[in-house]
């Protein structure tokens, strides 16, 4: 093929979704440098597993989206409606501001999501940033992954998904201080990673320390008082 086309199997591009386990995330639109719009697939190892977290698209560029079911079976449900898509179906979402999800009925399934924000140019999101560190779990190449997130962290200090990675990262390489330390910054950016820290395995050697447990008293606390 030419240098401005690519083709890739699906295999190719999938890692381990180190926050749900049991779901494999194809990082198309990283792989393939797509800067026009974004695009992901997700596929659920089982059924009953949610392949597309609940969420919205709303922020500083609201997002359309639209899903393919390019596998198996899913049940949306988008503002509280189902929607019943097995394999061939398009579902479109309008409205950024929609809470929407997605819940494999198969084994197998997968869902490819595309988006992009109405009238305006499109920039990858934030939760992207690190995506590419996330290959090293399927090598566990651990201190790769701790230099790769160490420097996107210096180019967005703020990021708190880049440093609950590096904290995951680091707590798997055994370096008990670090990922403490950087599971605390990420909880204060963003309280909600206390939760994916309660059951996350990659946290597991750090799990036993009194500083983990008053990290995660710290987001209940703020959580109560906001």
């Amino acid at each position: 093929m030419s240098a401005e086309s690519r083709a890739a199997h699906i295999s190719e591009l999938e890692i381990r979704d180190v926050a749900h386990h049991d779901r494999r995330w194809a990082q198309v639109r990283a792989t393939f440098g797509i800067s026009a719009f974004g695009v992901n697939a997700w596929t659920a190892d089982r059924p009953d597993q949610i392949v597309i977290n609940e969420h919205d698209e709303t922020g500083p560029r609201p997002h359309e989206e639209l899903y393919f079911v390019a596998n198996g079976h899913a049940v949306f449900t988008i503002n509280g409606d189902e929607v019943d898509a097995p394999a061939g179906t398009f579902v479109f979402v309008r409205d950024p501001a929609a809470k929407r999800k997605a819940v494999a009925k198969e084994a197998e399934t997968t869902v490819l999501a595309a988006g992009g924000p109405r009238g305006q140019a499109f920039e990858p999101v934030e939760w992207e940033r690190g995506a590419q560190a996330l290959r090293h779990w399927a090598t566990k190449d651990w201190e790769a992954a701790i230099a790769e997130l160490s420097e996107l962290h210096g180019e967005y200090p703020d990021d708190a998904m880049i440093l609950y990675n590096l904290a995951c990262a680091e707590s798997l390489a055994g370096r008990r201080e670090d990922a403490l330390g950087h599971l605390r910054q990420s909880v204060e950016l963003d309280g909600k990673f206390a939760e994916h820290a309660a059951e996350d395995s990659d946290l597991d050697a750090i799990r036993d320390d009194p500083e983990f447990s008053a990290v995660a008293g710290q987001a209940d606390a703020g959580s109560s008082s906001s």
